[in-house]
């Protein structure tokens, strides 16, 4: 155990990790601060530069864009009415009233701790849970994994913005991107149309940043000129002691909400949001203020959405399936970088994890400082003119898939994976799909093949094996359940 937390401290001892937290925790605030961004497209766009780092750099840096990136979404929430990321969204309905009658400090200061607090307490989630979760999964073969892999792109269903029908389509169209290049068993290639470069299949940062990236740029190329209404911060009034007695058992409430949604995969911190304000709602003892400017409700959603970030962690790093679209992008930086998340990991690597985990708990005490300091600061950053930023965006976008291979190919993937994410996200398709079945197809495409050959080619005795058979069942319950959600709704 004091190994474990040794290892936790690592970052903060490691000078050039503590850069790297730092850098990471500033970079994924902006990103959150910016209308459009978010922690997602900036990890996807800052991928490709992580491949010149460690493994243990890389992903302290996605981990603290992750963390930061989700709470930076509620600054513009606050004193622009436009919440950085989606899962900022309900901190609108009470943030920017509250600022309305010049308390975008004390706004704000929810806000910030509300984040902080529920980040923390998912980190410790993630410590309790995920290495159980790893001890449970160290038992699995290839027909669990393969059951386990069926589960994860069932769960397809729910985890975009569109209809579960159009995320399972954008999901198969992922899967048919992950069988181009060699055979997995037999090394005859597929689908490469003679271009050499996809003899190896096509790689994951060109599809992310295009998908991510790209289609956000094209998306937003219409909104070259927009203006946001601003709440001037004249005098800076902070949370009183009052306020967080008031708000501590919502904030207790909306950490474990938040946890648990995170843990759920395909839900993350939008979900995880919703059910923090509307609970904050239910149990409030002043439910009519809310959408007026309760305090409440912003602690209710700010802690639930960053006390996700833990959760949706637990199954990214145990089993392999992304709890979130961010850390999805985050899967695809340990994949890129040799790692494959899961039980061997925990067990070879435990040094590794825990430093991840470290990272992440000192990433929410950093935005918690940038974030009491800073705010007013960060907010200005929504001034840079779009038709300025995203000329930039594109050119990192563009260096950064050049330089993993050195192959114009992959930038032309990347522009042509845009193109696409850009008409999907038009016709209601949501991109993130695609990336978890490109991820999924190839673990599910091996295992299948690989189990018919222990069965001896009897696809029968799948259904003699008790994990399997469970997991066969989750299947069709996540496939089921968001008609029924739908249908309540």
């Amino acid at each position: 155990m004091i190994e474990n937390l040794s290892y936790m401290i690592a970052p903060i001892l490691s000078s050039k990790l503590l850069i790297i937290l730092f850098l990471g925790t500033l970079f994924g605030l902006i990103l959150g601060v910016l209308p459009g961004l978010g922690p997602t497209t900036g990890g996807a766009l800052i991928l490709p530069f992580t491949i010149t780092l460690d493994p243990l750099s890389a992903i302290v840096l996605l981990t603290a864009i992750y963390c930061a990136g989700t709470y930076g979404g509620a600054i513009t929430a606050v004193l622009i009415n436009t919440p950085g990321t989606p899962a900022a969204a309900a901190t609108c309905l009470d943030g920017y009233p509250l600022a309305q009658k010049g308390e975008a400090g004390r706004a704000l200061g929810m806000a910030t701790f509300g984040s902080a607090f529920g980040g923390l307490f998912s980190v410790v989630v993630l410590v309790l849970f995920a290495p159980i979760l790893a001890n449970i999964a160290y038992e699995f073969g290839q027909p669990e994994y393969f059951a386990l892999a069926i589960f994860g792109l069932t769960m397809l269903a729910s985890i975009g913005e569109g209809s579960p029908i159009k995320n399972l389509i954008a999901g198969a169209f992922g899967i048919l991107l992950s069988t181009v290049g060699k055979d997995v068993m037999a090394s005859i290639d597929r689908f490469t149309f003679g271009v050499n470069e996809l003899t190896e299949g096509i790689g994951f940062i060109p599809v992310v940043v295009g998908m991510f990236a790209m289609s956000e740029l094209l998306v937003q190329s219409n909104l070259t000129n927009q203006i946001f209404e601003r709440i001037a911060m004249k005098a800076v009034r902070l949370p009183s002691k009052d306020d967080f007695k008031y708000c501590f058992k919502t904030i207790l409430r909306s950490s474990g909400i938040g946890s648990f949604i995170g843990i759920l995969p395909a839900e993350g911190g939008t979900v995880a949001s919703l059910i923090g304000y509307s609970e904050a709602k239910r149990w409030s003892k002043k439910p009519e203020e809310f959408g007026k400017g309760a305090i409440d409700g912003i602690a209710g959603a700010e802690t639930a959405n960053n006390a996700a970030t833990g959760g949706a962690m637990v199954p990214t790093l145990a089993l392999g399936i992304p709890g979130s679209a961010t850390t999805a992008v985050i899967l695809t930086g340990l994949i890129i970088h040799g790692l494959r998340p899961g039980p061997d990991l925990f067990k070879e690597q435990p040094e590794f994890l825990y430093g991840i985990f470290g990272a992440m708990f000192f990433a929410n005490i950093l935005f918690f400082i940038f974030g009491f300091f800073g705010a007013k600061i960060f907010a200005r950053i929504t001034l840079i003119p779009n038709r300025l930023l995203w000329p930039m965006i594109f050119t990192l976008s563009v260096c950064g898939t050049y330089s993993l291979n050195q192959s114009f190919t992959d930038v032309f993937l990347m522009i042509g994976f845009g193109i696409i994410g850009y008409v999907m996200r038009k016709f209601g398709f949501s991109v993130v799909p695609v990336i978890i079945g490109l991820i999924l197809g190839q673990l599910v495409e091996l295992t299948l093949r690989q189990s018919l050959v222990i069965f001896d080619g009897d696809w029968t005795l799948f259904f003699t094996r008790p994990i399997v058979v469970t997991f066969f069942i989750l299947s069709v319950v996540a496939l089921i359940f968001p008609n029924i959600r739908k249908k309540n709704k």
